[in-house]
């Protein structure tokens, strides 16, 4: 390869392909998004507090094992049980709805699940906790 080559490169040339045109189909409808419903979305926070080690990583995986675990165990009721659960340990159980007792028991199983989901891997953790808060 000479200078002129290395600074002023040949084009190459390209072989012209031939395409055809496309049919329309009838069955393909274009997708409208006005008709789809939007999921409903649990809006909550889970955080890791005084974990004791400074590993970023390990606390992000923690809080998405839990959170993961709660919504396996609840699905779309992790606010409405999270409520009841507050309620019921701010008042007595006879102030309460059978509904929300039922609730506050299934956040009771379904939080002790996800600890222990969250708590996996992490080692000393004698004085972390998961602090869940709804938005």
């Amino acid at each position: 390869m000479d200078q002129a080559e290395l600074f002023f490169p040949q084009p190459i040339p390209t072989a012209q392909l031939d395409v055809a045109p496309q049919e329309a189909c009838d069955d393909d409808t274009p997708f409208r998004f006005e008709e789809v419903e939007p999921e409903p979305r649990v809006a909550y926070l889970v955080r890791l507090a005084d974990y004791p080690h400074p590993a970023p990583d390990a606390v992000k995986v923690a809080e998405q094992r839990f959170r993961r675990e709660l919504d396996r165990q609840l699905g779309s009721d992790v606010v409405p049980a999270l409520h009841a659960f507050q309620n019921a340990s701010e008042s007595g159980e006879s102030d309460l709805t059978k509904d929300e007792v039922i609730l506050a028991n299934r956040w009771i199983k379904a939080f002790d699940a996800a600890r222990t989901a969250g708590f996996r891997d992490l080692g000393d953790t004698d004085e972390a906790y998961f602090a869940v808060r709804a938005v």
